[in-house]
């Protein structure tokens, strides 16, 4: 969802439109960074990050790494209901990774980030991630911005 008119100035006719919440996905860079500012609009994740929080679980190198990131995960599943891959996201990731590959870039090496861009240009929402070069080639497509 995007905000109608982001001023909330009159529309022509002088009737004021009804704001719809700016939606927002954020890139799991940013779900767990510990020094992220305010952001604007109704935020949401991506299953991709979830899985992304998984993986880090069980990847981590030694107990408290990964108390910690259990604690994170935690957290998130309970703040979030996470967006999933479905077919409308699938649909979004042919066209950013086709982006991608026009843009002179490898899809393949940044598949689970084009996957949560997919899922923010699926619902028609900007991207806030802490590394925009991730997504290169898709700026057309999804609004990223960089936090």
């Amino acid at each position: 969802m995007r905000q109608g008119n982001e001023a909330g100035a009159a529309e022509p006719g002088g009737a004021t439109p009804d704001l719809v919440p700016l939606r927002a996905v954020l890139d799991t860079n940013l779900v767990i960074a510990a020094d992220v500012p305010a952001l604007e609009g109704e935020l949401a994740i991506s299953v991709v990050t979830v899985a992304e929080l998984h993986f880090g679980v069980l990847v981590a190198r030694g107990q408290a790494v990964r108390a910690e990131r259990l604690r994170r995960l935690s957290m998130v599943q309970r703040a979030f209901d996470a967006l999933p891959v479905d077919d409308a996201v699938a649909a979004s990731y042919g066209q950013l990774a086709a982006a991608v590959v026009a843009a002179g870039r490898q899809p393949r090496a940044r598949t689970l980030d084009l996957l949560i861009a997919a899922t923010a240009h699926a619902h028609d929402a900007r991207l806030y991630t802490r590394n925009a070069d991730d997504f290169r080639g898709i700026d057309d497509l999804v609004e990223v911005i960089t936090v």
